[in-house]
């Protein structure tokens, strides 16, 4: 019978004494994030993540708190208690990033695996925002908190969410900015059209399903002609859209005067006789 980790009213730290190694240990796969082998270790020892953290005496009750940064003190009482180096426990945060990447990196998990998770498993990949597929097992992620349905979704908008997400990828490691600008531009524009307001990096980190792929599928859109495609949806909103869309643009005029322009020429060539459809 293995002995469950101490509960969180353990006696308070002693200067100069490590918490005992625990009775088991699991060893790290790569692309963990230390949350999720915090999480994996508390369970081969019967008890929570909380329980475990308060038995190595780590000021915190959240693991993912520590997937970003982990001070040397956490870093050698973790390793102490797993019978790791402390290098590997560091090797389990997110590496230095670029503020672009930073920004496409969520703080907390917004999507999983379904089938990894059931593992226990929490990998790095899951929380960029580029992220579609897992590199594990190659099945898509799924949101965390978004309860939609399968068949609600579309194959159509999955293939050009996913090719959206490939250049979302690309665009957020490029060396200058002006691809993720233009990927943004898009999702902007996206989300004005789902009246979702809030800053655009968030938008592709979204717990709601249809609104993360509409704004990946959008930046696939985008690519080719975006302002004839962004002039050619505009002309077919509500008022209500058409206000979100004008909040959305209101730093970039010239922009959405070019849309307009465009959706006017398009009308005026299309002449009374539109009634045919070519979809």
């Amino acid at each position: 019978m293995v002995a469950p980790c101490e509960p969180p009213s353990a006696a308070p730290e002693v200067p100069g004494v490590k918490p005992h190694p625990l009775p088991k240990t699991v060893a790290p796969l790569p692309d963990e994030l230390l949350s999720g082998w915090l999480s994996r270790l508390a369970a081969a020892n019967y008890c929570d993540d909380a329980e475990l953290l308060a038995h190595l005496r780590i000021d915190t009750a959240h693991g993912t708190a520590l997937d970003f940064n982990v001070d040397a003190a956490a870093a050698a009482k973790i390793a102490n208690a797993a019978r790791v180096n402390p290098d590997v426990v560091r090797s389990l945060t997110f590496p230095a990033m670029t503020p672009r990447e930073a920004s496409l990196t969520a703080q907390m998990p917004f999507q999983h695996c379904m089938q990894c998770a059931r593992e226990g498993l929490s990998l790095r990949h899951w929380r960029r925002a580029w992220a579609f597929d897992c590199q594990v097992c190659g099945t898509r992620l799924v949101q965390t908190l978004g309860k939609l349905r399968e068949e609600q979704i579309s194959g159509k908008l999955i293939y050009r969410a996913r090719r959206g997400a490939e250049m979302l990828e690309c665009a957020a490691r490029s060396r200058g900015p002006k691809q993720l600008r233009r990927a943004m531009r898009a999702v902007t524009f996206a989300m004005s059209l789902k009246t979702f307001r809030g800053d655009p990096s968030f938008a592709v980190q979204n717990p709601r399903s249809e609104v993360r792929l509409f704004c990946l599928a959008a930046i696939a859109a985008a690519r080719s002609h975006p302002l004839a495609k962004a002039a050619i949806v505009s002309k077919s909103i509500d008022d209500y859209a058409r206000v979100a869309l004008l909040r959305a643009f209101e730093k970039e005029p010239r922009l959405l005067a070019a849309v307009d322009h465009i959706a006017q020429r398009c009308a005026r060539n299309r002449g009374p006789m539109t009634a045919v459809s070519h979809n």
